[in-house]
């Protein structure tokens, strides 16, 4: 063979190398993106598990809670309807006080009724209770518009 056959034979190995250096390096890029896609796509599949155990969780809580409170509107209403027919009574602890006049067998003379004391107590314990449940619950309802739903 002549050295000119030589340069040529060489001159096809460096391209041929370069050539296979192009593509192992296209190779080597598909697969690192083929891999950063296998695991975005393991992670989306565990996001979607975890997302669909909270909605089963949220569900079942939202069950409970639902069947508690219709249960507590028909044991209200059922009280409602017995107190209507009779059946049972509502009792209101009230007082009527006097003028400070010595009192007749007329009724004139009264102030007119109001609660006792422990039922003015529990009145306002009631309202304290309530407003406290309620700034709880806006406090609760903030946490999950600007926390949960981001």
């Amino acid at each position: 063979m002549t050295s000119k056959a030589w340069l040529v034979i060489g001159i096809e190995l460096i391209l041929s190398l370069l050539v296979i250096h192009f593509l192992l390096g296209k190779v080597l890029d598909e697969t690192k993106r083929a891999d950063a896609a296998e695991q975005n796509l393991k992670l989306a599949n565990a996001t979607i598990t975890d997302m669909q155990v909270r909605q089963r969780d949220v569900a079942a809580l939202d069950t409970k809670y639902t069947g508690e409170l219709q249960d507590a509107k028909a044991t209200i209403d059922q009280l409602e309807l017995d107190v209507a027919t009779g059946k049972r009574r509502l009792q209101l602890n009230a007082r009527c006080t006097t003028n400070g006049a010595a009192s007749t067998t007329s009724m004139d003379d009264g102030i007119g009724p109001r609660l006792t004391d422990s039922a003015e107590r529990d009145y306002f314990t009631l309202r304290e209770r309530i407003e406290t449940v309620t700034r709880q619950l806006t406090g609760l309802q903030e946490y999950v518009r600007t926390q949960c739903l981001k």
